[in-house]
């Protein structure tokens, strides 16, 4: 290996990184308010990049039914639970429902209208993050107090069945969306893409934001509460289902942004989403699902480890990665202080 090869594979390695470090940081967020190891987050990808292909194809996205079902099985669930309480359920129909409902009418209006690249981005990321909240509702709200195992194992259902909507609206065939722009530019011997810049671009102005977000606004602090003590948050007025809420509607729109990035970049399937989850979620185990920071820099790693174990041992680059996992659980199992289950 020569300096040029490495420097390719390093390019490579940090650019799938910053896309696993983005899934990293939404999954970190949303254990940390809802104690939901969340393995569909790669689902939000893959129905981005598909919904941005159906558009450019002119063709009507399988989104539309997705969010059309979403809304109408979340409106159901909410008369079904509140219909004791009516100002209740209007507020959860508007925070569940309504957003998958106005955003299924708004990618059939640009589909039919063949809008502009621009506006097809902005529906595609609409179309994708209504879904979070309509998930939540659905999967995780009604047992938002059940053990971690529960909501795990609850969480691995909502993968496959995702995974089997994407299969019946999209299909089977792989898809490859427009670059956002053409350009390339040389450094040394190495031509870095455009696409890959905004890559980098996104992620650092990612964690950048998260932490603004955080620390200054109210939405954020009441985010941070939650996730310090569930119990304190809601004795001074945080509800938990919208914190849990808000939490997956985040990750719901760094998915969709995600997608967006890494569809020019790679094929993506109907069933890509857990492959590319399921590298952000090692990186997130680096982190201890607690430190975003930490979460990024593992992500980050997993993309180099996945880069130069494709040139030295391109057959086994998966294994390679998927074990990296082993040495960090095994080393926080010896040294994290275990208490029982709130």
């Amino acid at each position: 290996m020569d300096a040029t090869i490495a420097a390719l594979l390093t390019q490579d390695g940090l650019t799938n990184g910053s896309i696993y470090c983005l899934l990293a940081l939404a999954l970190v967020l949303v254990f940390a308010v809802t104690r939901v190891i969340f393995v569909p987050q790669g689902e939000f990808v893959v129905f981005s990049a598909l919904t941005l292909a159906a558009f450019e194809q002119n063709k009507l996205p399988g989104t539309v039914w997705l969010l059309i079902a979403l809304a109408a099985v979340a409106a159901f669930a909410d008369v079904l639970s509140l219909w004791r309480e009516p100002k209740r359920m209007l507020r959860s129909m508007a925070g569940t429902s309504l957003p998958a409902a106005l955003a299924a009418l708004l990618v059939w209006g640009v589909a039919s209208a063949q809008m502009s690249f621009a506006i097809q981005v902005l529906a595609t990321i609409a179309a994708v993050t209504a879904m979070g909240p309509a998930v939540y509702r659905l999967a995780f709200q009604p047992i938002a107090s059940a053990t971690v195992l529960t909501l795990l194992i609850v969480s691995v259902a909502v993968h496959f069945v995702l995974t089997g909507l994407g299969l019946l609206f999209f299909g089977a065939e792989g898809v490859r969306t427009t670059a956002f722009t053409s350009e390339s530019f040389t450094i040394g011997s190495v031509s870095i893409s455009g696409q890959s810049l905004l890559v980098y671009a996104f992620t650092i102005f990612l964690v950048i934001a998260m932490g603004l977000f955080f620390k200054f606004t109210l939405f954020g602090k009441a985010l941070r509460a939650t996730a310090a003590n569930r119990t304190g948050a809601r004795l001074v007025g945080i509800s938990p289902n919208f914190a849990g809420s808000l939490s997956i509607t985040l990750s719901a729109a760094i998915g969709a942004v995600s997608g967006l990035l890494i569809g020019p970049i790679a094929t993506i399937y109907y069933d890509s989403g857990f492959l590319i989850g399921l590298k952000g979620f090692v990186g997130a185990i680096v982190g201890g699902l607690a430190s975003y920071p930490v979460a990024a820099a593992g992500a980050i790693f997993v993309g180099l480890v996945e880069s130069f174990s494709s040139f030295w041992a391109s057959a086994y680059k998966e294994v390679i990665v998927f074990t990296l996992i082993i040495p960090v659980l095994l080393w926080r199992s010896f040294t994290t202080t275990h208490s029982e289950e709130e």
